[in-house]
Order: structure tokens, then C-alpha cells, then sequence
């Protein structure tokens, strides 16, 4: 089929990709020049394993094409999918203004029958409206739909070609056949499409990220309440998720969420809720914990250094003393700077989070990633210290905090980070490491939700 993808983000390249790998001819567009200059000459804007060589072979096999004629891409196309961001505006709503902004070049460029189909993540009734504003611009009949990506950031390329659902929500049964015709190759095993009103579908996609941002907030509350209670949160979390009907994943604590899909999603649902007079409790809640999850590490440390134990007020409270803070002349060292492995996406990161408490609080800050330094170098330059080896950003330093959870990071030589350490001192806020194990080699260890 001729597909047409606008926008070319971490969706839209993906979603090209993908299809392309299927046989499919994909023309990929964007309104940005540079981007598309660079993804002609082969660079990939996005860390994403695996994708830079599934464009590169559907590039070199002719399936795949990057341009900025928006126009010329969906009068090729028999399917023109909707891939531009919706990002969070002030109040919290969806920002859909790219997305309208496509509808109506859309509308004004259609020739004969065409399924427009959203691929981005929009509040319920976005189908309406797209419906009606390439209504006002054609008299050409054309079906809408709404087809929302299921991808995890690390593991996308895998979760597009083998989905476990594919949703597409439509009013109009023709636009339904042509796109279970084209998903009907990644589901032959098993069939995976679950077929809906446009309605329905939008709100799948908030209901799934939600119901999971909600699971890692309701364990990360537990974990503080487990450490008040000198139970072992790892412990319940394997006791718990054996139960079938619970099952063990996104139970694991953490210092929060973060990303470019659970902090937005969660704001966006909330607003429609809002809009229509009902109170979403739960996700205000998953919301409200999330963000106080995100200064925990921040407080340990605080705390550790004080010497005040668990009573030390939080971090954001004792920012006001500037640079000379209760961290003043100590130096702390991050692993992990990605809101998780195997991406560099620092969006709602819980790093930039600790990195600012930090800061406000005195300290010097160290800090390591495989892959998400020349974004947070963009963000803080000189402020912080970024080092091209994860040894090196621990040289020195008076503790060592564990945020993100990079394989390079699991069994570090702990008797090596003893001897370049200033003072050992270590906060893990992924429960990856043992704590008799670092405790009997002399570390001071903290984790979240053990004792």
C-alpha cells in the first residue's frame, strides 16, 4: 500500500519503518528542513535500538522516502497517518494544534477516497473534529480514524512489528477494512485487531497509560510506607505480582516516571475529566505521588549528609540559600540520565528532577549516561560535569546515585567505585544492587522501600 506519514518523531519514524518493513511504500514528511536533510543523508534523530538500521533498509531498498512536500505525500497515498506531537499545554490539555494544522492541509490537498488515520495520542473527540475540518475544505469522500501506538520507548521496533493489540477506531466500515488490511500481516499468528468507534479508541490509549502510571505510583507510595515500616518492598512487590490477577509488571518502585507519554497522558485525561465535570481521583493521585516520588532521592541524600535521618525537611524547602546549600563542597555523581534504559529521552525525567534539587541545595553534580548526556549537556551546560565513562563520573565524589537502570550499571566493580570515591556512599533508586553485599564492603547504602 502507499502510506503517507506526517510527522517525524518517534512515532511517525517507527510507524514508517515499520510499515515499510511490510512491503508497504512510505512517505515520511515533516515541516522541519533540517530534520529531513538529516534523515536523507542516514541520521536518525532519536536513539531507539534497532531503528536506524530499519530505516536504513527500507531507504536502500526504495520503500521508504523522507520529504517536506506534505502535499505531494498524501495525494500519493491511499492511508495518511497523523504522527505530530500533542504536547502538554499550560493547563494541562492536549496541545492539537499540529494535528488540526495536518487535517486542514489534508482537507485542502485530498483527491479521491482517502483514510486519514491518528496515530497521535489525543483526547477523546479528536476524530470528530479532524472529521470536521477536512470536511470544510473537500467534497472528496475520505474516512477517519483513530489507530493509537502501543510502543515502549527501548523496545519500540519489537513492540511495531509484533503488537500485542492494534486498535482502530471508525464510523466508517471502509476505512476499517483498509486498515485491518494493513495490519493483518503483523497479527497472521493471532488476531490481534480489535475493531471500534473512533470514541472508544482515543480513550483506550489514556486508559492503558494511566492504569500503568497508576500500578508504579500505588507501589512507589507502598515503598515509602514500607520503609516507615521496616518491611522490604521487594519483597512484597514479588508476593504481590504473583498473584494472577495482579501479575508482576510496572510494580517495580523507583524514583517516578517519567517520559513523554505517562506525565502527559495522565495531565490530558485529567483536563477532558475536568472538562466534563468528573473527578478522575485515582490518576490525581498517581499524578500527585509521582511528583513527590521524584524528590525522594534528593531528600536521602539531604538527609544522609545531614545526618538528620528521615526527619530532614525536603530538598525543594532549603533551596532558597542559594549555591552555599546543605550540600555546599560536596560532590554527588549520577548514573543515568534517560527517564529510562535504552533511550535518550530526558523528557519528565526523574534525573532532572534530582539534578535540580541538588543544585539548589550546594552540591556539585557528576554525571553519566550511554546515551541522554548531550541533552541534559543542553539544558545545564557547565552546571553539570559530564563524564565520557561511568567510572570517571564517580571520581571523587562523596556519593553515587543509581537513576537509571542501564545494563553497564547492574554489577558495577564495586571495590573499584570504593577506592575513587571520596566518601562511599551509595543511593540506588532502582533496588539493583545487594545491600549486605556493598554494606559489608564498607559502603554506606540506601535503596527505596528496603530497609
Amino acid at each position: 500500500m502507499q502510506l503517507a506519514v506526517i510527522g517525524t518523531g518517534y512515532v511517525g519514524l517507527v510507524a514508517g519503518a515499520g510499515f515499510a518493513e511490510f512491503g508497504n511504500d512510505i512517505a515520511c514528511v515533516d515541516v522541519s528542513e533540517a530534520k529531513i536533510e538529516m534523515l536523507k543523508r542516514g541520521q536518525v534523530p532519536i536513539y531507539e535500538p534497532g531503528l536506524e538500521e530499519l530505516i536504513a533498509k527500507n531507504v536502500r531498498d526504495g520503500r521508504l522516502q523522507f520529504s517536506t512536500d506534505v502535499g505531494s505525500a498524501i495525494r500519493g497515498a491511499e492511508v495518511v497517518f497523523i504522527a505530530v506531537g500533542t504536547p502538554s499545554a499550560e493547563d494541562g490539555s492536549a496541545d492539537l494544534s499540529a494535528v488540526y494544522a495536518v487535517a486542514e492541509t489534508i482537507g485542502k490537498t485530498l483527491e479521491g477516497y482517502k483514510v486519514v488515520a491518528t496515530k497521535s495520542t489525543v483526547p477523546v473527540g479528536t476524530a470528530d473534529r479532524i472529521r470536521a475540518i477536512i470536511s470544510s475544505q473537500t467534497e472528496h469522500p475520505f474516512g477517519v480514524a483513530s489507530n493509537p501506538e502501543f510502543l515502549k520507548e527501548g523496545d519500540a521496533v519489537n513492540d511495531f512489528m509484533k503488537p500485542d493489540r492494534v486498535i482502530i477506531g471508525s464510523d466508517d466500515a471502509r476505512a476499517k477494512e483498509v486498515l485491518r488490511h494493513l495490519y493483518n500481516p503483523f497479527v497472521r499468528t493471532s488476531d490481534r485487531i480489535h475493531l471500534m468507534d473512533p470514541r472508544s479508541a482515543e480513550l483506550s490509549k489514556y486508559a492503558a497509560n494511566c492504569m500503568l502510571a497508576t500500578r508504579i505510583s500505588f507501589m512507589n507510595d507502598l515503598a515509602v510506607l514500607a520503609e516507615k515500616l521496616g518491611a522490604d518492598i521487594e519483597l512484597v512487590r514479588k508476593a504481590t505480582g504473583a498473584d494472577p490477577r495482579i501479575g508482576p509488571k510496572f510494580l517495580f518502585p523507583g524514583p517516578g516516571f517519567g517520559g513523554s507519554c505517562f506525565p502527559k497522558d495522565l495531565s490530558a485525561l485529567l483536563y477532558t475529566a475536568r472538562e466534563r465535570g468528573h473527578e478522575l481521583s485515582i490518576v490525581e493521585a498517581a499524578q500527585r505521588i509521582n511528583a513527590r516520588q521524584k524528590h525522594l532521592l534528593g531528600e536521602k541524600i539531604l538527609a544522609h549528609f545531614a545526618g538528620a535521618g528521615s526527619a530532614a525537611p525536603p530538598v525543594e524547602a532549603q533551596a532558597e540559600g542559594g549555591t552555599r546549600g546543605p550540600l555546599a563542597g560536596r560532590t554527588i555523581a549520577i548514573w543515568g540520565l534517560s527517564f529510562k534504559p535504552r533511550t535518550d529521552d530526558i523528557r519528565e525525567s526523574p534525573a532532572l528532577t534530582l539534578i535540580d534539587d541538588l543544585l539548589a541545595a550546594g552540591a556539585t553534580v557528576q554525571a553519566h549516561d550511554p546515551q541522554a548526556m548531550p541533552g541534559v549537556r543542553a539544558i545545564y551546560g557547565g552546571r553539570v560535569m559530564m563524564s565520557d565513562g561511568m567510572y570517571g563520573a564517580v571520581e571523587g565524589a562523596d556519593a553515587l546515585v543509581l537513576v537509571t537502570e542501564w545494563h553497564e550499571y547492574r554489577r558495577p566493580d564495586f571495590k573499584r567505585l570504593h577506592r575513587i570515591m571520596n566518601t562511599p556512599a551509595l543511593f540506588d533508586g532502582r533496588n539493583m544492587w545487594e545491600p549486605d553485599e556493598l554494606r559489608g564492603l564498607g559502603f554506606s547504602y540506601q535503596s527505596i522501600g528496603r530497609p
